[in-house]
């Protein structure tokens, strides 16, 4: 045996030959543990826990396919399905007119200050309890289904401490209003249909505003009471030239009828005129022709006497008669 542990036989040869690396075998084994591994990890994804507060939504493709309860449950891998947990069986709050985290308490001017319906104003906060009731139609009914619970509670309970009394909202009246307010609220909730419902409306504070707020709120009742007057008035500018402006329209309205009619009259006149001015002349042509003539004659040259030779050529001076005289004696010339 020589030095690397190698044993010879005399004559300086190795009769043992060395081993090569079998790269076959190891690739596949390295094949083998990464197909295991994905394997493992693909059976992982197949299975899902949803805890005791929560529901799970299934959808397969994208398409809602199953809701389960509480406990491990099994999906198919590869994003064929896929699964959203909802927390149903919690409350979750809503805080209106203030904010609080731990100890800290932060006010909401905007939110609290309200006008109640004898115009007085008030700072009112509350605290609304709320849970996922369908955890489909939270996920899937609409984009924002917190944002619109909370815009609905606002506007309910603007509505009914509109419509309340100060003193009620300050003292006695509160239990009577988060009834109001919870009643309202649930009924659109149901006809909006997103998934939650409401569990409480509580009053959390009641309190008269500051000076700032009142003063603030005087100014703007001022103007309001500015401005219907104003408004008033221009009511009642309108309501007294309304009728002489319709006065006068109707008396407009009334002459152009009799200047129509007139007209029209005017123009019946003519066209009879014309109609037993055409019958004489269908009778009569040349004497209506020349009666024509006479009349137009006249119209023309109104302050000159004209004389009609009534003899033809070379008739006497005598025989001539002045054209009035025979406006005169019409009919019985032209016989």
């Amino acid at each position: 045996m020589d030095e690397n542990g190698t044993y010879s036989w005399p004559g300086g040869q190795n009769t043992r030959p060395k081993k090569k690396p079998d790269f076959k075998r190891a690739g596949r084994t390295v094949i083998a543990v990464i197909a295991a591994l994905l394997v493992l990890a693909v059976a992982l994804t197949c299975f899902y826990t949803v805890d005791d507060k929560q529901q799970a939504v299934v959808t397969t493709f994208g398409k809602v396919t199953d809701v389960t309860e509480a406990g491990v449950h099994f999906k198919l891998p590869l994003g064929i399905q896929k699964v959203e947990k909802v927390d149903v069986n919690v409350y979750q709050k809503i805080e209106l007119g203030y904010s609080s985290s731990g100890n800290s308490y932060e006010v909401n001017d905007s939110e609290s200050t309200m006008i109640t319906g004898d115009y007085n104003i008030v700072n009112v906060d509350f605290f609304v309890e709320y849970k996922i009731s369908d955890p489909v139609q939270y996920l899937y009914s609409s984009n924002e289904p917190e944002l619109i619970l909370r815009n609905l509670i606002q506007s309910q309970i603007r509505n009914v401490v509109g419509s309340s009394s100060v003193d009620a909202v300050l003292t006695d009246g509160k239990e009577s209003i988060q009834m109001q307010v919870k009643e309202l609220v649930t009924e659109i909730l149901k006809e909006y249909d997103i998934g939650l419902t409401l569990v409480d409306v509580k009053i959390q504070d009641a309190e008269p505003p500051t000076q700032e707020v009142i003063e603030a709120f005087k100014a703007v009742e001022t103007a309001k009471q500015q401005a219907e007057t104003v408004i008033n008035d221009a009511k009642a500018y309108q309501n007294a030239q309304l009728p002489q402006a319709q006065a006068q329209a109707d008396q407009l309205i009334q002459n152009a009828e009799y200047l129509k009619q007139k007209r029209i009259n005017e123009a019946i006149e003519k066209v009879a005129m014309f109609e037993a001015m055409y019958s004489e002349y269908a009778q009569n042509p040349a004497i209506t022709r020349t009666r024509m003539y006479y009349e137009a004659v006249s119209q023309v040259l109104p302050g000159v006497k004209l004389y009609i030779n009534t003899g033809g050529q070379g008739g006497d001076v005598q025989m001539l008669l002045p054209l009035e005289s025979l406006a005169g004696t019409e009919g019985g010339n032209a016989k």
